[in-house]
């Protein structure tokens, strides 16, 4: 690309971005502003200082003045076309230093002012209402001049003279109504640009003897050619004949023509031997009919012929005079679209064509139907047509040798299972078969060689997994049909592309990314996965590919079922392993019931639950005999004052000093020895002498916690059925019990030694008096409380 074009290039796309970014003026940091189609009157005053484009077209502003865009010091891009401003005075941008980009196209603008410090890359006056060429002496300073657009009702040559040092890169010039009552032929001859394009007035028939054989223009447009009578259109001719005095004029493109089918033909005859090589007409409209004819194709260059949007007032005339021109043209490439042909006839002999697009008409499949003199053709696109049997596709194409892109997209093809047809040409590589109906039977015939394979929008199902014959294909589309997984690549050894999105696949599975190792991009967003299970691996699998590799991942990879997933990205759904693993489940729970089977085992043998429970068995039948007993009787059961519970080893200092010191202040002691009934089990009369006793005294010593039944009897008196309201446990200890000697299953113990007072046998004699005193205090004390509980409660 040359610098020329590069740059021209550039300012198309800043136009682009000016159309379609709509940025509302509410930021100081804002650099684009659209105030289009916005009902102005003015340019706004509120405008931001740092905008550097500003586009107000489509309004109704008739004035621009210096202080509207004064404060604008950044401003690059200003575009005010379609307004009223009828006056201009360039001088007004003498303070917009940056100004390059400025369009004042369709205004009514009949005169301008120039000033010599704005240098215009892009200037734009076209389609206003000047009378002469409005070019300025002071337009010969813009060096930078890239783009020029004018506007004229006459065309004189020495208006041009200002410029014809500047190698403009386009010029676009339009012609106003009454143009060609002054016409100067040659005032166009000293432009110097590679690109012209001359919109005529469009009411006007086409007699105008004008010289657009500009010398330096590479590209010539012409739009608004009306010619429907013989000598309107002799001054057509006329004029591109005279473009073979410009041998460098490679493009011409023409526009907007309303002529006959005779002077249409006659229009393609007149450019064949000139210099051009790319020629484009559109928006044709034809009448009358075309007369059989021959038509020369020697001399020529032409190596492309475009022909779009042509509507026939008539066709009773023989159509095949038609088809019979464009089939022997002897030229590589040749596109006729949307005009509503039906039909093509075979070349009479071997074809240069190499690239043919028929887009967009009505051809049927009898097109090129055993045509042997294509061998040379490369690309065909049969694309929006009347095709119905992709058969009769197949057998078109059995003669092309060279054939390598076929596109019969956006027909009605169908392909039966139980056709005999399948002699696809080998050298096809490329194969659009998108927006059809066809079904899974397309895969049982396909070209052998094909690389690439468009399939969307059909009616496919499946593909079947027996299919053995598309080992070169890399690139498949097969998206908008209504497939449930994602094909393996065990078929496809060499696939690298797949588009699959706009299907109907829930649960994909995650064997694809195995077999598909030489994926370079997936697109399958837009199903209705399934957020189960099932769809972990997948997940994993395609979460763990590189952004470039999965195309739309993760904004088009959403949940569809269930509801309560409905909507979220497939990144951010998560499932436990355990809950989806039904072997694992199982081994953990097995898991799970032995360890808490030895856990059972262990405190059962480390806290001696057994003995626990025995405990509160003896507990519960205790408690179930005496639910029934009325109140008063359990209280006249209290015969006690207190049970002491010893140690055998200890009984010599319980019979010499405790018994003695308590029973002489009239204290009632419930001894095992003597108060136990004889017949009962032992743990019943411990539970019975507990009961019929406010306190129980222990003492503890090393041979007590070495006694079990001693630890039964603490074990009951800490859960007392009917004093459990009240501190009815007194410990004294008699000599000291070291922790480590304590065994372990004895929790009661260790928890009472350790959040309880007791009271401590004295070694020394003298303080004998101060311990019995304290231990009479505390049964006396807690007696009368008693006392106070029960009378309270009789009453």
């Amino acid at each position: 690309m040359t610098e020329k074009n590069s740059s021209l290039f550039q300012f198309v796309i800043i136009l682009v971005l000016v159309v379609k970014i709509k940025i509302q003026l509410s930021d100081e940091s804002e650099f684009l502003v659209d105030k289009s189609n916005t009902g102005l009157t003015h340019i706004p005053k509120e405008l931001s200082l740092e905008i550097t484009t500003l586009d107000v077209s489509q309004n109704y502003i008739s004035e621009l003045q210096t202080s509207d865009i004064l404060s604008l010091s950044k401003l690059r891009i200003l575009i005010i076309s379609h307004n009223r401003i009828q006056y201009l005075d360039i001088s007004v941008f003498r303070f917009n230093q940056e100004l390059e980009y400025l369009d004042l196209s369709h205004n009514k603008l009949r005169t301008i002012s120039c000033h010599p410090a704005v240098n215009f890359k892009h200037l734009d006056l076209s389609f206003n209402m000047f009378e002469a060429l409005p070019i300025c002496k002071e337009f010969g300073n813009m060096s930078q001049l890239k783009f020029l657009g004018l506007s004229a009702t006459q065309l004189e040559k020495s208006r041009v003279q200002p410029i014809a040092h500047l190698n403009i890169s386009k010029i676009l010039l339009v012609l106003g109504e009454t143009y060609g009552e002054k016409e100067d032929p040659e005032s166009l001859q000293d432009f110097n640009t590679d690109s012209l394009h001359i919109v005529f007035p469009m009411k006007k028939a086409f007699h105008f003897i004008l010289d657009m054989s500009v010398s330096t223009a590479i590209s010539l447009e012409l739009s608004n050619i009306k010619c429907v009578l013989d000598n309107e259109c002799s001054y057509v001719l006329s004029a591109l004949v005279k473009l073979q005095n410009n041998p460098r004029l490679l493009n011409l493109t023409l526009n907007n023509i309303e002529t006959t089918w005779n002077s249409f033909i006659n229009i393609l005859q007149s450019v064949w031997p000139t210099t051009i090589e790319y020629f484009s007409i559109s928006n044709v409209k034809l009448q009358d009919q075309l007369d059989s004819r021959d038509f020369d194709y020697s001399h020529t260059s032409l190596k492309a012929l475009s022909i779009h949007q042509v509507v026939s007032d008539v066709f009773s005339f023989p159509q095949s005079n038609i088809y019979k021109i464009f089939s022997n043209m002897n030229i590589q490439n040749v596109t006729v679209s949307d005009t509503h042909m039906i039909h093509m006839l075979c070349p009479s002999q071997i074809s240069p064509f190499l690239h043919l697009d028929f887009s967009n008409n009505l051809l049927t499949d009898m097109v090129f139907k055993d045509c042997g003199n294509l061998i040379e053709l490369k690309t065909l696109s049969l694309q929006m047509n009347q095709l119905k049997k992709l058969a009769n596709i197949i057998h078109m194409t059995a003669e092309m040798k060279s054939l390598q892109q076929l596109d019969v997209s956006q027909n009605s093809l169908r392909y039966e299972e139980d056709e005999k047809m399948c002699s696809w040409t080998k050298s096809l590589l490329s194969l659009n078969l998108s927006s059809n109906i066809l079904t899974d039977s397309v895969f049982s015939c396909l070209p052998p060689k094909v690389k690439v394979l468009d399939l969307h929008n059909n009616r496919i199902m499946n593909i079947p997994k027996d299919v053995t014959h598309l080992e070169a294909l890399q690139e498949l589309n097969v998206a908008f049909n209504s497939l449930a997984d994602l094909p393996g690549c065990g078929t496809f050894s060499s696939l690298s592309v797949l588009i699959i999105d706009h299907n109907s696949i829930s649960h994909p599975s995650a064997d694809f990314f195995q077999s598909c190792q030489k994926m370079k991009s997936i697109q399958a967003g837009n199903n209705p996965f399934q957020c189960t299970c099932e769809l972990r691996d997948f997940i994993q699998h395609i979460g763990q590919l590189p952004s470039e590799v999965v195309e739309g991942w993760p904004d088009a990879y959403k949940c569809d079922y269930p509801e309560s997933y409905k909507g979220t990205p497939l990144k951010d759904f998560h499932v436990s392993p355990l809950s989806c693993n039904t072997g694992l489940l199982i081994a953990t729970i097995g898991v799970v019931v032995l360890v808490l089977a030895g856990s059972v085992t262990f405190f059962c043998l480390y806290l001696d639950l057994p003995w626990y429970l025995r405990m509160v068995c003896q507990w519960a039948q205790t408690r179930h005999r005496t639910r029934n007993v009325p109140l008063e009787e359990l209280q006249s059961t209290l015969q006690f004052h207190a049970f002491i519970s010893y140690s055998g080893h200890d009984s010599a200092w319980v019979k010499s000093e405790l018994l003695p010191n308590l029973e002489k202040e009239d204290i009632r002691i419930c001894l095992h020895e003597r108060n136990f009934v004889p017949g009962k089990s032992i743990v019943e009369n411990i539970i019975n002498c507990i009961e019929k006793s406010y306190k129980s005294i222990f003492v503890l010593s090393p041979n007590f916690v070495q006694s079990e039944w001693c630890h039964y009897e603490l074990y009951f008196a800490h859960h007392n059925l009917f004093h459990k309201a009240f501190d009815n446990l007194i410990l004294i200890l008699l000599e000291p019990i070291p922790q480590y000697s304590i065994p372990s299953n004895y929790h009661k113990l260790r928890t009472l030694m350790a959040q309880r007072t007791y009271l401590e046998w004295p070694m020394e004699k003298s303080k004998h008096g101060l311990f019995w005193a304290n231990l009479r205090a505390a049964i006396r004390i807690k007696l009368t409380a008693q006392g106070k509980e029960i009378n309270h409660t009789r009453s």
